[in-house]
């Protein structure tokens, strides 16, 4: 082993190879390339095999990351893979879009002195080698058991419950209002981050091993929550989060002015095909517009990098803090530099400007002030220090809240917090509502990909010992009352 690792004095970090700026902002393709074999044994080699593995630590998975690094130098890929998804139900796409610089790769040791290793990328390189070689097989059970699960909501929580509870020989059904399986991976992230192919062959996956999904299913309208409890031995909520957040400001009803998710959706289908009219007759679609974006996050980013690649004329992102307190990813804010983007950091909206659509944002300048409650600093107003910025189409990419599912659902018993999740017992993810539970960000509010399969595997055990637990209880029921019939 210390023949081929702890190579990171003399190697140093090399990515796969990006695509160069003007060829990728034609096109929605991922910007960076495959591993060859060569150099993925050659960066996982760099791994320090340390005592401690703070990149073990910090995902949220607890991914062996040390092991399958070492096999990856080793060119033991298949065991690799083995020891990728023990631990993951989508390697591929964690791979591919966790914030890996805030997670594994921003807690590796020697990121410091010799920069991380590239955890992300050869995390992709393992799976993407597994799936052409045919590694990955479909789900199987040991043996088939009578009990079902209803899954609300086909996104990553609830794709990796079905997953876990179908090995179990669990019956799984997965109800989604959308068309398609994989919630937002399909329709709010775009495909240069994350290309569908990817999300399309997990969902088929998880279908050849007989979960079944029941699309264009909207829950309390097609089907209700009694029905569903009536249905199965136990039901997941797992919807995620997708009511935008507002701003409220002069000018905030003006034409051209949408929310985040709306645009964002309207590209990825039609990247898939679809037909999109709001997309066709040019409400969601930034070509040969001045666009201004809302926001500092992941979905702020997504957002500015579509619209370059949609042939906007200029694209503008104001965040009201500095780039060192953004939320978004430090790696997604320099890809989109790269493509055009430019950032107004330390500014707010104050109103939006025109007659029926808007045509200019006034902004005002920031800084920041003493921390709040949570250790961040507040941003404060500079007064007369206002400006306006030319807009045809302005995005709001302020976050997510859930919508209010007691009355989606028409189950008033489904309790909720005062930030509007579903309120579980966090030791078994249950709900007030015996046998149902939740997961992903439907009880942790918007959060990333990588904790709602946390959350899915998490939810899948509980589940499981409440069936079986329920069902040991009937059967004793039952010999019990054979017992003083016999008696009798």
């Amino acid at each position: 082993m210390a023949s081929k690792m702890l190579k990171f004095v003399t190697v140093p970090q090399n990515m796969p190879e990006k695509r160069g700026v003007e060829t990728r902002r034609q096109d929605f393709q991922e910007i960076y390339s495959r591993f060859e074999p060569k150099h993925a044994a050659e960066q996982a080699a760099r791994c320090s095999q340390c005592g401690v593995p703070f990149c073990q630590v910090h995902c949220p998975l607890q991914n062996n990351i040390p092991d399958w690094l070492m096999l990856t130098a080793e060119g033991r890929l298949e065991e690799a893979y083995e020891v990728s998804s023990a631990t993951n139900n989508m390697p591929e796409i964690c791979g591919r879009i966790c914030p890996q610089d805030r997670l594994c790769e921003g807690n590796c040791v020697i990121e410091k002195g010799f920069e991380s290793v590239t955890i992300g990328s050869v995390e992709k390189y393992i799976t993407d080698t597994a799936w052409e070689k045919g590694w990955v097989k479909v789900p199987k059970p040991r043996r088939e058991l009578e009990q079902s699960v209803g899954i609300i909501g086909a996104g990553p929580a609830g794709m990796a419950a079905a997953e876990q509870l179908r090995k179990k020989g669990y019956q799984v059904h997965i109800y989604d209002r959308y068309d398609r399986g994989g919630g937002l991976m399909i329709y709010g992230i775009p495909g240069f981050k994350l290309e569908k192919e990817v999300v399309e062959r997990r969902t088929k996956l998880l279908q050849d091993a007989g979960i079944i999904y029941h699309f264009n299913c909207d829950i309390g309208r097609d089907v209700t929550m009694d029905e569903l409890r009536e249905r199965h031995d136990a039901v997941l909520i797992a919807t995620g989060v997708y009511k935008a957040r507002d701003i409220k400001l002069p000018g905030v009803g003006l034409g051209n002015i949408v929310p985040a998710l709306d645009y964002l959706v309207a590209s990825n289908r039609k990247g898939l095909g679809d037909e999109v009219p709001a997309y066709d007759d040019g409400s969601l679609n930034a070509a040969g517009k001045n666009v201004v974006v809302i926001g500092g996050g992941d979905t702020a980013m997504d957002c500015v990098r579509t619209a370059i690649r949609q042939g906007a004329t200029s694209v503008k992102c104001l965040y009201r803090r500095d780039k060192a307190n953004m939320p978004g990813s430090q790696r997604e804010v320099h890809h989109a530099e790269e493509e055009g983007v430019e950032f107004v950091w330390l500014s707010a909206p104050e109103a939006f400007i025109g007659d029926d659509t808007v045509t200019g944002v006034r902004a005002i300048r920031m800084h920041l002030g003493v921390p709040d409650a949570t250790g961040r600093q507040t941003p404060q107003p500079i007064e007369g220090s206002s400006e306006t910025h030319p807009a045809d189409l302005v995005i709001k990419a302020l976050g997510f809240d859930p919508e209010d599912l007691p009355a989606l659902f028409g189950e008033p018993g489904l309790e909720v917090t005062r930030w509007g999740t579903v309120k579980v017992n966090h030791r078994t993810m249950m709900s007030k509502l015996d046998g149902v539970f939740a997961a992903g960000d439907i009880v942790r509010g918007a959060s990333l990909v990588v904790w709602a399969v946390r959350d899915g595997r998490d939810v899948a055990e509980s589940i499981h010992r409440y069936v079986q637990a329920k069902a040991g209880a009937e059967t004793e029921k039952s010999a019990g009352g054979k017992s003083l019939a016999m008696a009798s």
